[in-house]
């Protein structure tokens, strides 16, 4: 039972420093490019602590709320691009060394001890997730899926708590 209590606690901790649906900043976030009129390019990049599932469902809530801000209702992702960017590091490696000695007549004794610590590699992944999308005022036509921006705003913020 105390594993399972450690376990959730740390899961709230860890959650809780993933990247929050925000402007790209140093911790990462969402940026935009329009491409014409109504084509645009959404890309959300996460921090360490970031899911896929989160990065890729912040590029949707951006590009949901990129068409409605620009008096768009729907819109198409004509194409998406999911990764992970994975880095290494390397703990620096010390040595600490601690020594006694003492002496007696014409002799020294002494010992030494030297403790090493670091070099352990450590490796973390930054997942992203870009979406090109192609928005419409009216609902099109068109074979594939078609997302109604004003629901999928409403579905992500409820799935993560934004206001």
């Amino acid at each position: 039972m105390r594993n399972y209590i450690i376990l959730a606690i740390s899961a709230v901790i860890l959650t809780g420093c993933a990247t929050s649906y925000q402007k790209q900043g140093f911790t990462g976030g969402f940026s935009e490019t329009r491409l014409g009129k109504n084509i645009f390019k959404v890309t959300f990049n996460g921090n360490v602590y970031t899911s896929r599932e989160r990065a890729s469902d912040f590029a949707l809530l951006r590009s949901a709320e990129l068409a409605l801000k620009n008096g768009f209702k729907y819109f198409i992702i004509v194409n998406s691009e999911k990764y992970a960017k994975t880095e290494a590091y390397t703990t620096p490696i010390t040595s600490y060394t601690t020594g006694s000695a003492y002496g007696t007549g014409n002799y020294a004794y002494g010992n030494t001890t030297t403790t090493t610590t670091g070099g352990q590699t450590y490796f973390y992944s930054k997942p992203s997730s870009t979406n090109t999308i192609v928005a419409f005022k009216k609902k099109p036509k068109v074979k594939g899926l078609i997302y109604n921006a004003k629901f999928v705003i409403k579905s992500i913020r409820n799935k993560y708590g934004i206001k």
